[in-house]
């Protein structure tokens, strides 16, 4: 089905009750065979929306507010992104219609529903408040596009609410038909094709990238889009069947071979039809690829042996053929491209690739989704769309009764080491995480950062120290004349490197003396601070400086802090280590006492901490270490960290051994797998955890070369437990090792 079809099939006009009807048909369906929490959970939704949805409230393109969350509803439940997503898209405008929604909702739908309503509507606000068409120049809105996208991922602490906001702005893109004013129906079409189209099409959400993309081309360009419409000698459903049938000849001919292979195709839609046209720089009559085919296999042999069977059964076209597997493109990607006259003399483009080639160009630096947006990532934050790809793909493979279970695998703080903060014009800033109005001042412009005197948030004055949260906006307060203060480098006050050089760079151009007489300033207003007073000579000495007018030229100038000052004073004032008396040091103390089933020379009752270094557990050859804070620290015998620190103070080695434990006490151990990159990998090893009921509480992935690293942070009674876990571990296919770190 094309996508005039599409519109014509999903758009209607005001709710009727027939519509309702069908509507509550549908919801039952779906919710049939859930749990009865889910079940009264989605019927409260329906019933909260109905009573406070007037025919009145309307979204932003007119369609009123119970027609828009109903359809997009649908598109949610398409996505498999569980019942409570659901009941939060019906309630999405809830907060425009109810002062004490939060109350309501969490009595009627749980907290779950009030968390996903809530990141919705922040989103919706600055989507409304961050405008891309606003900034003047292309490069200008391109960075602006971009850190959005990238903002809306931060923000959230729930993907779903992400997926949920494509889905509803495809509901809004369908809706456009009926909209008459044609510069809001453009504005919104070139921001669901700077924005949302490209978000679906980085996290692979297929459905509704081509949707958006399609639907935002149509009501931006009009002309065009009607243009290669008419050019297509075929709806969208005839040439699904025309590639379903495709499909099936190349499995038949492959089956014969005895090849294993995964054959799948898909019709270009019109948007992607027109953006080959310019990037080709030819009409519609030159492209040769409006269908296409994907073959995987396994080997790099069987790669040529199709590409031999098909250009057996159909014509290639002269000139059409790239071999990227002997010459791989910079990026690594390897594939071969061929195009061949198909059944009926119509243009096929046919793409044959290992599995693991094709897992390298869905996740790898050769990632679809940045070769389709062009122009080079952030590594580290392509690593992160990669793993998010990972889970949306790793839950679609699972089987439904698994599914409930992880709703927590939508939680993510992957994004959480930026932050994104908007100007009082709506453009959109990126920082590191703990940035200060300071910081912002300075990512502004470096005269406005020497400037800066005061901020308002969110429309409130603030101090300068002030962190700042992802979605605020920030408005910067400055003197006519002024310059930076050295304190906001001591106090802590400024995070990014960009603000921290242009404050050192200014301060180094002023005048000599007055920067080392404020360094002598601040050096004797640190020292009031430590007694007994240390040495100048030896407290110089210690923080690298020849002389003692460099330390206070450097501390002048922000180059020392505060704390090492003090770290270093510290240093000199250590006395000398005392033998070590376990019952001086550690006290017995009710309120301190750990009860992890540890014995000190052979006495319990004794404040011990299991040292997170190694991680150890009842069963492991244990060692303790005395520390002034953290008590006795129980290390395991070989663990590196103790091994030096016990080199550098063996007088603090203490014998210690395991006691009793708790039925229900656990302890958390580290495994480290090392595995060939496939799809599925990640879901296996899952599943060989869940078969030894083992609680796993922190997961970190890395994928390098084909080669992945996985660290399972897990929950068990006893280290016997390990070589069970750990063959299991090792029969799943792909594990290259499994050690415990």
């Amino acid at each position: 089905m094309d996508s005039l079809s599409i519109m014509a099939h999903i758009t209607d006009t005001p709710t009727t009750v027939a519509e309702d009807r069908d509507f509550d048909a549908w919801l039952h369906a779906y919710i049939e065979h859930s749990t009865e929490q889910a079940y009264e959970q989605l019927q409260a939704a329906g019933r909260l929306a109905r009573q406070y949805y007037t025919d009145e409230i309307r979204t932003q393109v007119g369609e009123p507010v119970w027609h828009n969350v109903s359809a997009a509803a649908k598109i949610v439940a398409d996505m498999d992104l569980l019942p409570d997503a659901v009941a939060a898209v019906l309630l999405v405008h809830l907060p425009k219609c109810l002062p004490d929604w939060q109350t309501v909702v969490t009595e009627n739908c749980g907290e779950n529903v009030v968390q996903l309503v809530r990141g919705l509507d922040q989103v919706q606000r600055l989507t409304e408040f961050a405008r891309v068409d606003a900034l003047a120049t292309p490069e200008e809105r391109k960075q602006q596009a971009e850190a959005m996208r990238q903002m809306l991922l931060a923000m959230v602490s729930d993907i779903r609410v992400v997926l949920i906001k494509l889905a509803l702005r495809t509901r809004t893109m369908v809706y456009l038909g009926h909209v008459h004013n044609d510069e809001l129906k453009r504005s919104i079409a070139k921001e669901t094709l700077d924005i949302f189209a490209p978000l679906a099409n980085r996290l692979g959400v297929w459905q509704l990238k081509w949707q958006l993309e399609d639907l935002g081309f149509r009501h931006q360009n009009p002309e065009e889009y009607k243009r290669i419409a008419c050019l297509l000698d075929e709806k969208r459903v005839e040439r699904l069947e025309y590639i379903e049938h495709f499909v099936q000849t190349v499995k038949n001919e492959l089956a014969k071979l005895n090849v294993h292979c995964d054959v799948a195709g898909r019709p270009k839609h019109i948007y992607s039809i027109y953006r080959k046209m310019v990037k080709k720089k030819v009409d519609f009559d030159g492209l040769y690829d409006i269908r296409a085919v994907r073959v995987l296999v396994d080997t790099v042999a069987d790669c040529y042996a199709t590409l031999g069977i098909v250009h057996n059964l159909w014509q290639p076209v002269p000139g059409e053929f790239d071999d990227y597997i002997a010459h791989p493109k910079a990026n690594d990607y390897r594939s071969l491209h061929t195009v061949v006259i198909g059944p009926e003399d119509k243009g096929v483009e046919i793409q044959i690739r290992t599995f693991d080639m094709h897992r390298f160009a869905e996740f790898g630096v050769a990632a679809h989704w940045r070769y389709k947006e062009g122009g080079k990532g952030n590594s580290a934050y392509e690593q992160k769309i990669a793993w998010l790809r990972q889970l949306l793909d790793w839950r679609e493979n699972m089987a439904e009764s698994e599914r409930e279970d992880l709703a927590g695998a939508f939680q993510t703080e992957l994004f959480n080491d930026t932050i994104y903060v908007l100007t009082p014009h709506g453009k959109v800033f990126a920082l590191p995480i703990g940035s200060t109005p300071i910081d912002f001042a300075y990512a502004l412009h470096s005269d406005l950062g020497n400037r800066c005197r005061g901020a308002k948030v969110d429309g409130q004055i603030v101090p300068l120290s002030t962190p700042l949260e992802n979605g605020q906006r920030v408005e910067i307060i400055a003197a006519k004349e002024g310059a930076p203060s050295v304190n906001w480098l001591h106090d802590g006050w400024v995070k990014s490197h960009k603000a921290i050089g242009k404050i050192r760079s200014f301060i180094r151009q002023q005048n000599v003396e007055s920067v080392r007489e404020s360094g002598r300033h601040l050096l004797e207003k640190q020292l009031l601070k430590i007694q007994p007073k240390p040495n100048l000579h030896k407290l110089t000495e210690i923080l690298g400086f020849g002389k003692i007018d460099d330390l206070y030229t450097a501390l002048g100038q922000g180059e020392v802090s505060s704390r090492a000052i003090q770290k270093a004073a510290g240093t000199l004032n250590e006395p000398p280590p005392a033998p070590v008396n376990a019952e001086s040091i550690v006290k017995r103390s009710k309120i301190k006492e750990r009860k992890n089933g540890i014995l000190v020379d052979g006495e319990g009752g004794l404040f011990t901490t299991l040292a997170k270094c190694c991680k150890p557990a009842p069963g492991d050859d244990i060692v303790g270490f005395v520390t002034r804070e953290r008590g006795i620290s129980v290390h395991r015998h070989s663990c590196p960290s103790f091994l030096q620190s016990a080199k550098q103070a063996p007088e603090k080695v203490m014998n210690v051994s395991w006691a009793g434990q708790a039925d229900n006490q656990v302890f958390a151990i580290d495994l480290e797998i090392r595995a060939q990159d496939r799809n599925g990998l990640l879901r296996d090893v899952s599943d060989a955890l869940s078969r030894n009921k083992l609680n796993v509480t922190a997961v970190q992935t890395q994928s390098k070369d084909l080669e992945a690293m996985m660290r399972f942070t897990l929950e068990i009674k006893q280290i016997n437990e390990l070589p069970r876990v750990m063959t299991s571990l090792n029969d799943v296919k792909g594990v290259i090792e499994v050690r415990r770190v």
